[in-house]
């Protein structure tokens, strides 16, 4: 006989109505269940918009700062095949490049330009504050879009800890509940076997 056949049925917020039979174990157990779903919800909420606001911010300060500037090619390209043999279907290719920065300083480096580029060739690329090569940086689509994924898994791991920390005190709960139930059985079980 399966086990809900002897719990009846489901009453919401039973623990929170009168009843002469309620036991300081259900209103402690009520209590922990409250505040478990509420520390869940606060700790995901706030964890995940402190991560979200984070990366967006991280990511919108790199828009600000990374700017755009005009390299020029060193040595030419070189021409590869392409790995299967298909005519035109060859990939970029890395090539050393020159840029000078606001200060006047020049910086080479290593950047991806099409296949054949002749020295000279100009080349856009990527640059921090400090004049080091960089990626080119997410738009604010792409850093909202970016902030939801990471606030959302950091939201989730946040929210994990309280819930599974309550169904831990949840769970020891429920085993005192048991052994109280034992206890009390082994002291009137055989009374009450006399009675009938």
């Amino acid at each position: 006989m399966p086990l809900k056949a002897f719990r009846g049925p489901k009453v919401w917020l039973w623990r929170w109505r009168r009843n002469p039979l309620k036991r300081r174990a259900d209103v402690v157990e009520a209590w922990v269940v409250l505040g478990t779903w509420l520390l869940t919800v606060v700790a995901g909420v706030l964890a995940g918009l402190a991560a979200a606001g984070a990366v967006e911010h991280g990511l919108a300060r790199e828009r600000a700062e990374w700017q755009a500037v005009v390299a020029r090619v060193v040595e030419p390209a070189r021409h590869t095949s392409s790995p299967h043999g298909h005519a035109g279907a060859e990939a970029r290719v890395w090539a050393e490049v020159r840029w000078t920065v606001a200060d006047g300083t020049a910086h080479t480096g290593q950047v991806r330009v099409e296949p054949g580029s002749k020295a000279g060739t100009p080349v856009t690329v990527w640059t921090d504050p400090r004049g080091r090569l960089v990626g080119r940086p997410t738009s604010a689509s792409e850093a909202a879009l970016r902030g939801t994924l990471v606030g959302g898994l950091v939201g989730m791991s946040a929210a994990a800890v309280p819930f599974v920390g309550g169904l831990a005190l949840r769970g020891r709960l429920e085993r005192r509940r048991m052994e109280a139930w034992d206890t009390e059985w082994a002291r009137l079980g055989p009374q009450w076997g006399r009675m009938v």
